[in-house]
């Protein structure tokens, strides 16, 4: 979209097709104060400049560096940091990881030669499993991947219902969904369609549960609430359990099973 006086223009639904991100990603973004569109037309439609579109690459950049969402808000409006800075941190992990790597390679090479001598000294496998460590440190994140058979249904449920943050949905040339993400407190979810080559199917297809997700909330009585309230479909209430938790469990839209905690005391009460 584009304005004849001025600089090039895009509705939210431009934004959503060119960036991959949901309009509801875009909408939620906008809810926790980190985007906010540059003008509302009269039909209400959301309209983001230039200005806007480098917001967004920020905030995609500081996600991708592993920062929190309450990070990033405090990050986008500290006045020392810019779009520069935050790329340029960027490129500084990039080089770090490859610097690290480079160093495992030149190890592995030599500890190979010298192994027609022998078995590697202590000194050369304490240095290897330094460097994998560092390795390790600078390239892993833990994310939780889930199977489902209709992805962007699943992802708007668990929005809708549970309160999760939405995220990226993606499809291939065909409009088929191929990958699905959320934001669950400090934890990312990826969703991934069925596999008969890597014996993926959704709990849907098998008739049982293929996982069970525990998330730690504030309030599991709230949270249970607002569920129920929302077309949650509840196993089981908020209820004591034996290992130290007050905790509700509900399934998803294809039965994937969800448990909503939060510890207690030794005396059994909330902490």
């Amino acid at each position: 979209m584009h304005d004849h006086d001025s600089e090039p223009r895009w509705r939210i639904g431009e934004v959503s097709a060119r960036t991959g991100l949901t309009a509801r990603t875009l909408r939620y973004y906008e809810e926790l104060g980190l985007l906010r569109p540059s003008e509302r037309l009269v039909s209400r439609h959301r309209i983001y400049a230039s200005e806007d579109l480098q917001h967004l690459y920020r905030i995609s950049l500081l996600r991708q560096l592993g920062l929190p969402l309450t990070d990033i808000a405090r990050k986008l409006y500290d006045s020392s940091g810019d779009l520069s800075d935050t790329v340029g941190r960027h490129i500084g992990q990039v080089d770090q990881r490859l610097a690290a790597l480079g160093r495992h390679r030149e190890r592995m090479i030599t500890l190979r030669d010298s192994l027609s001598d022998g078995s590697p000294t202590d000194e050369e496998l304490l240095g290897m499993l330094h460097e994998m460590a560092e390795i390790d440190h600078g390239l892993s994140q833990r994310l939780t991947l889930l199977v489902y058979n209709d992805i962007e249904a699943v992802h708007d449920h668990l929005v809708a219902v549970f309160g999760f943050g939405p995220g990226t949905i993606t499809r291939d040339e065909s409009g088929n969904v191929v990958h699905g993400e959320l934001h669950v407190g400090d934890g990312v979810i990826w969703m991934h369609p069925p596999s008969a080559d890597y014996s993926l199917a959704s709990p849907e297809t098998l008739g049982a549960s293929t996982h069970c997700m525990a998330v730690m909330v504030d309030d599991v009585d709230r949270h249970h609430e607002r569920a129920v309230a929302a077309g949650a479909a509840i196993v089981y209430p908020p209820r004591n359990m034996t290992y130290g938790f007050l905790e509700y469990a509900a399934r998803d839209l294809e039965g994937g099973l969800w448990s909503f905690m939060t510890p207690l005391n030794s005396e059994g009460d909330l902490l």
